[in-house]
């Protein structure tokens, strides 16, 4: 079964406003497959859903806040009657300073966003998908989520309980036709990585372009997983902290992140 057969007509890319989001839909539409636009920024959907029609795709959009009690019962309403075969948690949030000095209202934010939201959305996703009997469920980590780090702690551990949820998911909904991938991204050039990173820090990350890693995790669902790092660098470097203990990872994590964003 092609591309748009096991996974179109529709898909839901709910963070799609812009970076990484938007690659993800671009990439969907480029393959096929229509698109509903989900984020809080209406009017960056709204361009980025005239770009998408450009390309002769049926695009729909939803102004939505992801932790809003009711936001998986707003986009159920948005998509009734669509024939959707994925969705993609791509929506993140993410504050870096020492742990003390991050506002709780920040870290509250960050584990409603990056934890919370991915967990409503398999919880209103994964029954539809199963009755349908094929689909795919993408869940975008981070590479940070492999271990602790100082300044990035509490984005890194919602990370880690998305790579754990979506394992969890690969196992138990892959047997019923339903793919689910976790893509752990490294640094990749979204305007939240440029908006944060002082410009003499970021090729020190080899960041991935969007485009590149969107690509690389549409091609790996259905193939590769439950956890898939996108780009030839990142596996490598993933690979070598795999196998250090988890002490000297954390400690060597800590030390990079803090080089670059303290100076």
């Amino acid at each position: 079964m092609d591309f748009v057969g096991r996974y179109g007509p529709w898909a839901v890319v709910l963070g799609a406003s812009e970076g990484l989001g938007a690659a993800w839909s671009r990439e969907l539409a480029r393959r096929g497959v229509d698109v509903v636009l989900v984020a809080r920024r209406a009017e960056k959907l709204e361009e980025l859903a005239v770009e998408l029609r450009g390309l002769g795709r049926q695009v729909r959009t939803l102004s939505l806040d992801l932790v809003r009690p009711d936001a998986q019962i707003t986009l159920a309403a948005a998509v009734d009657g669509l024939d959707v075969g994925l969705v993609i948690y791509n929506a993140c949030h993410s504050v870096v300073g020492a742990f003390m000095d991050v506002s709780l209202e920040d870290k509250l934010r960050t584990l409603d966003v990056n934890a919370r939201g991915p967990l409503m959305m398999a919880d209103a996703w994964a029954p539809r998908m199963v009755a349908r009997g094929r689909g795919g469920i993408l869940i975008v980590s981070s590479m940070s989520a492999f271990q602790g780090s100082a300044m990035v702690g509490v984005y890194a551990s919602t990370k880690a309980f998305d790579i754990v949820l979506g394992e969890t998911l690969w196992e138990e909904l892959g047997p019923k036709g339903v793919d689910v991938l976790v893509v752990a991204a490294g640094a990749t050039l979204t305007p939240n990585f440029e908006g944060i990173t002082p410009e003499s820090k970021r090729a020190g990350a080899y960041p991935m372009v969007p485009a590149d890693v969107a690509w690389e995790g549409l091609d790996a669902l259905g193939k590769q997983g439950p956890t898939f790092v996108p780009g030839r660098m990142n596996r490598m470097v993933f690979g070598v902290m795999s196998r250090m203990p988890r002490r000297w990872a954390v400690r060597f994590i800590s030390k990079q992140t803090r080089l670059m964003y303290e100076g």
